[in-house]
């Protein structure tokens, strides 16, 4: 079961069937869908998002620990602002981190600084390095991966059918300051 994080601006913390208009905010944005993988489509409703949402909570009994699925929020007004995920990634025995964010959110550094959280505490629970594979046009993307402190292994195609660029972190390699 995902556990709660907090870093200096931010709370992650498992995704509730409740944040369903939030995530919307989110997964039902065409400029925020297009950078993730096509096993998740476009979500064009709240309906759609709450039951996208039960199987996300249903799923975390089935992940393999330490796995899991956030819900990023920024404290006070509990706002939830976007999600991060740290997922097996088949074939290899690696794990996936990623991050997706509202687009209002964009440029604040939150994306990083979830991502590092989520990464030293993936790191606690035993994982010796966390993968992030991202479109070869997302920047956005491949940018926040190195301000985490990754490092560009190469393309590939042997995820989710399309040519990605491959980044891995290992706990030597994060930013001192950033996450904590």
């Amino acid at each position: 079961m995902a556990e709660r994080l907090i870093t200096e601006r931010l709370r992650l913390r498992p995704w509730e069937i409740a944040d369903a208009a939030a995530a919307l905010g989110v997964y039902g944005d065409p400029e925020v869908v297009r950078w993730l993988s096509p096993e998740l489509s476009l979500l064009t409703d709240e309906a759609a998002m709450r039951e996208q949402l039960r199987e996300w909570v249903a799923e975390e009994g089935e992940l393999l620990t330490p796995a899991g699925r956030w819900a990023v929020e920024l404290p006070g007004g509990e706002r939830v602002i976007g999600g991060v995920t740290l997922l097996p990634l088949p074939p290899d025995e690696e794990f996936e981190i990623g991050w997706q964010l509202r687009r209002d959110a964009w440029g604040n550094g939150y994306a990083t600084e979830a991502g590092v959280a989520l990464a030293r505490w993936a790191f606690r629970q035993g994982i010796e390095q966390v993968v992030a594979l991202a479109r070869t046009t997302n920047a956005r993307a491949a940018a926040t991966a190195r301000r985490m402190g990754m490092e560009w292994v190469g393309e590939t195609e042997k995820y989710h059918g399309l040519r990605l660029q491959e980044f891995r972190l290992r706990p030597g390699d994060l930013p001192e300051a950033a996450g904590r």
